[in-house]
């Protein structure tokens, strides 16, 4: 996928799957080409990455697109960044990722959303597993945390976990 524009193109991915959606289709092997799909994987995408984001979006009118490119943008950076352009082939068990009542600190949530966004970042979450699903969301919007910024935090930290959790921690009293 061409860089320079390549926000451009996701928009427009993200309106023929919109447009799919809304039409009442609910296969997701309907939504792309084959040559679409080359280009999400180009940047580390599939087509989970964008139907859920769609069907959360006329479901529940969130995430709009602006959080689907921005959190698409996080992992397109990690993958040419961090893994240096190399995509993983093995995806992690989501029946392994904690508990949604798990907790650190006392923050119930967080280690579920660590490990997802670390996942995310990797290109490793199943396609049963969405990073920025409702209880993400809900944990986000309690915490005053962008699910793009956390990414990026994650990647900041993911050898430090411990900073991580002292950032969730400070973003709530923001």
């Amino acid at each position: 996928m061409e860089n320079f524009n390549y926000q451009k193109k996701l928009k427009r991915i993200w309106e023929v799957a919109l447009a799919k959606y809304e039409a009442g289709d609910r296969d997701p092997n309907n939504y792309f080409s084959l040559a679409t799909l080359a280009e999400l994987g180009a940047i580390g995408l599939n087509t989970m990455d964008v139907y859920d984001y769609v069907e959360d979006y006329v479901s529940y009118g969130e995430p709009d697109f602006e959080t689907f490119l921005l959190v698409s943008s996080a992992r397109k950076d990690y993958l040419f960044l961090a893994q240096e352009g190399n995509r993983i082939t093995k995806l992690i068990d989501g029946a392994a990722l904690p508990g949604k009542d798990a907790k650190v600190n006392g923050i119930v949530w967080l280690p579920r959303i660590m490990h997802k966004a670390w996942a995310k970042l990797r290109g490793a979450l199943p396609p049963e597993t969405m990073y920025g699903c409702s209880g993400d969301r809900s944990f986000f919007k309690e915490y005053n945390i962008h699910p793009a910024d956390f990414l990026r935090v994650a990647w900041a930290y993911e050898k430090d976990e411990s900073k991580l959790v002292d950032w969730v921690i400070a973003q709530k009293s923001q």
